[in-house]
């Protein structure tokens, strides 16, 4: 039983008694308030800004991260956001650029002991129990007390709660206190805080996990976890609930490399066929989904897509041994897509029609730390803390540490930098995820756009002008022409190639294909192939080539197999040359050695949100 749960996974599938609560802890936000009056206040761009943020990280709010190690609290989480430097699981640390928004999705299911853990004078604080998981000071003997306190009860039918555990009450001082540290940090127009939770089901193991955000601070006082139910509909039920008593909340489902087949589902958990009500509810709670984090990138893997030669991408190949989570196809957001261009064909509803976010579900309580030079103190604690662990250890239950990553970015055009605008656009599905770098990506579909452009504003006014965006759907009978656009990390090095990725429904198969769109140096061969680029970093200092590939790229493109009675989706991948990899700086600064396997060199990525061609 030891291995059923990892660090980044509390499986928690008891139906428990809980409380959901009427009041929600809110001040005056209405119209003519403050703070209302200081986001109105904010200058608006029409043709939207791209925003950097984080939508999924864990401090010691979270009871696996507090055991850990973790003593990070969300105020901390949004310091380090914004730039300062903090002691981070055990050192001073910070990250190289502020975000531009941030969201603390710590666990709902533990919520109740962080008050007695972390609160000195709370009932329970003394407790023998909750001063054991203060005092473990190694691995060994925290997942020891995992074990025995919250695994072993789960197994044999208990409460998944300590004795320490305070009840309804506790859950909600906790929540409270995210909720106040939310509030102080929101800046309109500087640093967006937007509140947020993780409802963590993971039934026999299977990786359903939802990341819930709020437009506002109009929010339940006290979140829905798993124990009350690890069933997706039922939290899609409470989510309803809330909207009816006026909160704008969406979910968003992350890991589907995890999910064991559960999350692109062909039955409901309860083993029911999927029917057009849960199709359109699905839909309507969820329009979005992690394409890559800490875990892994849940995009595709070169075992079910061989003729896509960038599938070899941070795929945690390693996830296959522990826990029965051997990759099917079915769990990768490629196939997830096309499988809602099928329901979209049966039902009329596409219940998988998600736009793409990144992060990272560091359990160290450090938003988007993502530099690869710069994951000096990992994200889970005692478990991969040093160059030295990293280099041998196992995240237990999950995988091996060689094969995490520093996790991923979400990128969000919006109009301004405060919540209402953010929210919108990631409802809308105007976004984008970038395996770390701030490369940013926009696309339309449309009709009539032009070669080339004089500037990006012609082309973002010719994109809404004649198309739709990303995350839109395109409707014309003729074949759309995709207008792309990319540009680079302005500390990284320069873009390689944008991709378009196609996947359609044809005569009950599901289908996809990579197209070049454009590429570096005019490299693009009339066959659609790129002439390859010889770019290789320096595996002495891990400096990557400056001298190559191009630091904007743009283009159209016109889908030549083109059918307008077919289902299909778009979306583009934009490839950035070669870059050394966190394992690579590594071994240069500790003196580690990996495995030969390990990948000392990565090309990172950034993958824009589909745009839709549906059939009625």
């Amino acid at each position: 039983m030891k291995n059923a749960l990892a660090w980044g996974l509390i499986t928690v599938s008891l139906g428990l008694a809980g409380c959901s609560g009427d009041k929600a802890p809110v001040p005056d936000v209405s119209e003519g308030s403050a703070q209302a009056q200081a986001e109105a206040d904010v200058p608006q761009n029409p043709l939207k800004e791209a925003y950097f943020g984080e939508t999924h990280v864990h401090t010691g709010v979270s009871m696996d991260a507090f055991i850990g190690g973790n003593r990070l609290t969300p105020d901390d989480a949004y310091r380090f956001a914004t730039g300062e430097e903090i002691m981070v699981n055990g050192s001073m640390h910070k990250i190289k650029r502020p975000l531009d928004f941030a969201a603390v999705t710590d666990h709902a299911e533990f919520m109740g002991e962080a008050y007695s853990l972390m609160t000195p004078g709370a009932p329970g604080y003394d407790d023998p129990v909750a001063k054991s998981f203060r005092e473990a000071s190694d691995l060994k003997t925290a997942l020891g007390l995992y074990g025995k306190y919250v695994l072993a009860p789960l197994a044999g039918g208990g409460s998944p709660h300590p004795a320490f555990f305070q009840g309804a009450e506790a859950i909600k001082t906790t929540w409270k206190k995210n909720w106040d540290a939310t509030e102080k940090y929101y800046k309109p127009g500087t640093f967006t805080t937007i509140h947020a939770y993780e409802w963590t089901s993971a039934p026999g193991g299977a990786n359903l996990h939802r990341n819930v955000l709020f437009r506002d601070n109009h929010v339940p006082d006290m979140p829905f976890s798993s124990n009350e139910s690890s069933d997706p509909e039922q939290l899609w039920a409470w989510m309803k609930a809330q909207r009816a008593k006026g909160m704008k909340l969406f979910a968003m489902p992350h890991n589907s490399n995890e999910s064991k087949g559960l999350l692109f589902t062909e039955a409901t958990l309860s083993g029911k066929p999927i029917t057009k009500d849960y199709a359109e509810t699905r839909a309507s709670m969820e329009p979005l989904i992690e394409m890559m984090q800490i875990k892994g990138n849940s995009e595709v893997v070169p075992d079910f897509w061989p003729a896509d030669e960038f599938a070899d991408f941070e795929n945690a190949r390693s996830l296959q041994d522990y826990n029965g989570r051997t990759f099917k196809k079915q769990n990768f957001v490629r196939w997830g897509l096309g499988r809602g261009l099928k329901y979209k064909a049966d039902l009329g509803i596409n219940p998988f029609k998600y736009g793409f976010v990144g992060g990272t579900d560091s359990h160290n309580g450090a938003p988007s730390n993502v530099e690869e030079n710069n994951w000096l103190v990992g994200s889970h604690g005692l478990a991969d803390k040093t160059a030295e662990i990293r280099a041998a250890a196992i995240l237990e239950g999950e995988m091996k540490v060689s094969d995490l990553n520093p996790g991923a970015l979400t990128g969000v055009w919006a109009t301004s930098n405060t919540r209402g605008a953010i929210w919108d656009s990631m409802a809308a599905k105007e976004t984008f995820a970038t395996s770390g770098p701030r490369m940013k990506v926009r696309a339309f579909a449309g009709q009539g756009f032009a070669a080339k452009y004089a500037s990006y504003s012609e082309l973002v006014k010719a994109g809404y002008a004649k198309g739709v965006p990303m995350g839109g759907n395109y409707t014309g009978d003729k074949a759309p022409q995709i207008l792309v656009w990319a540009v680079k990390d302005p500390i990284g090095p320069n873009l390689d190639r944008i991709q378009i990725v196609k996947g359609w429904y044809e005569n009950g198969e599901i289908k996809d294909k990579v197209f070049n769109v454009v590429a570096s140096g005019q490299r693009l061969r009339p066959d659609g192939s790129v002439v390859p680029i010889d770019a290789p970093i320096d595996r002495k200092t891990g400096k990557f080539n400056a001298q190559k590939g191009d630091p904007e790229l743009s283009g159209v493109w016109t889908d030549p197999d083109y059918d307008p009675a077919q289902q299909a989706y778009y979306y583009i991948r934009v490839l950035q040359l070669p870059t050394a990899r966190w394992s690579l700086y590594d071994e240069l600064r500790a003196g580690v050695k990996f495995a030969p396997d390990v990948k000392r060199e990565i090309v990172e990525r950034a993958w824009g949100s589909p745009i839709w061609h549906e059939v009625d």
